[in-house]
């Protein structure tokens, strides 16, 4: 049996991920504002989900930007940056607003 409904829940390897809801409920639940910030680019959030990368590189990569040049903005080196851009690492809270910092976006915009 197919039952209509108003929300789509989109999933990434039978995990959900988001959920699509009618653009009428969106404005009886934000009262007709913009989108609570901060948002986060469809490519970014692509790039996290569908290719399983970090994202503080999907976003470095958004951005136009080398390892290099987020770690100089960091004031550290090149190839300590790459370290934080492996799958694997676990971040501190400060480092994670150190990145956020050097990538000019907010930390929750990291938090995918």
């Amino acid at each position: 049996m197919n039952i209509p409904t108003e929300h789509q829940v989109i999933r990434h390897n039978g995990q959900p991920v988001a959920v699509v809801v009618p653009y009428a409920e969106y404005v009886r639940t934000f009262g007709g504002q913009a989108a609570p910030e901060p948002t986060v680019p469809h490519d970014v959030v692509g790039r996290v989900v569908g290719d399983g990368i970090p994202p503080c590189r999907a976003w470095r990569e958004h951005l136009g930007l080398t390892q290099a040049e987020v770690a100089s903005r960091m004031g550290i080196t090149q190839s300590a940056y790459a370290q934080m851009e492996t799958p694997d690492a676990r971040l501190r809270p400060a480092t994670r607003r150190r990145i956020a910092a050097a990538l000019g976006v907010a930390v929750e915009q990291l938090d995918l």
